[in-house]
């Protein structure tokens, strides 16, 4: 079944999922403008690891790897600035 299946198709949608699944968060912190039950240290080490992929990427030429990543470190890295600004009052 495996070998029908080709690589990229399951590498793209694996990126497009995990890429997209940050989405919820960062809407829902911008809104309620709120990161109080946010990890600080799993996202610090959290964008730590997405800027090592994208620079794995950029070495590899991998286009799927720099376009997933830097949407990715987008979205995490706004809710990593939320955080480190720390919550406002509404």
């Amino acid at each position: 079944m495996l070998d029908s299946i080709h690589p990229d198709l399951i590498g793209g949608v694996a990126a497009v999922l995990t890429t997209i699944a940050f989405l919820p968060q960062v809407i829902k912190s911008w809104r309620s403008r709120s990161t109080r039950d946010v990890s600080l240290g799993m996202f610090l080490i959290l964008n730590t690891g997405i800027v090592l992929w994208l620079i794995y990427g950029l070495i590899l030429e991998s286009r799927p790897l720099i376009y997933a990543n830097t949407v990715t470190l987008i979205l995490t890295g706004t809710i990593l600035v939320l955080k480190l600004r720390g919550d406002r009052p509404r």
